[in-house]
């Protein structure tokens, strides 16, 4: 019997941790975000994707697809060149006010980052209920009850960094 592997949307930020690029993620933070990335690439965790490519291309803008100098590099690098077996694509659908149409239409996600939205809309398209990983980005700390309601879960890699507002 074919054993079933979890799935997870990997925020940017979680690479971007694993190359030590944020000042304000300890040894700790950045040791989590690497295990996390690790899995992936062990086939342990399925990574999803957007079938626009979004989430591909915000990868690109912050991490450098040579490989170097760090780790979070090395994780894109890896998955650019011919690691989609590690991955599923999942399609969503543009929607001018929401972003997606499958981010939720509700008040309580109206100051959500935009940016953040593929994110979302993937993990609520996907049918799989995946835990959307998140490292520095204290917006999701905000909104994490009103996803949660939505049935987004968000697993805090670093709950140290986590407040109620922007550091």
């Amino acid at each position: 019997m074919k054993e079933e592997k979890a799935e997870v949307v990997l925020d940017t930020n979680v690479a971007v941790v694993a190359n030590g690029k944020a000042e304000q993620a300890g040894s700790k933070c950045v040791t989590a975000c690497r295990d996390k990335l690790r899995q992936i690439q062990e086939g342990r965790l399925i990574l999803l994707l957007d079938d626009k490519r979004l989430i591909m291309e915000e990868y690109r803008k912050n991490l450098n697809p040579s490989g170097q100098p760090g780790y979070g590099d090395r994780f894109f690098k890896w998955l650019w060149y011919a690691h989609m077996q590690h991955c599923r694509i999942v399609r969503v659908t543009s929607n001018d006010i929401r972003e997606f149409e499958e981010f939720p239409d509700n008040p309580d996600l109206a100051a959500f980052d935009r940016d953040d939205r593929k994110f979302v809309a993937v993990a609520l398209a996907s049918g799989s209920n995946p835990k959307i990983l998140n490292a520095v980005d204290t917006d999701w700390w905000v909104h994490r009850e009103a996803l949660r309601r939505q049935g987004v879960e968000v697993a805090f890699l670093c709950p140290e960094l986590m407040s109620n507002g922007r550091p």
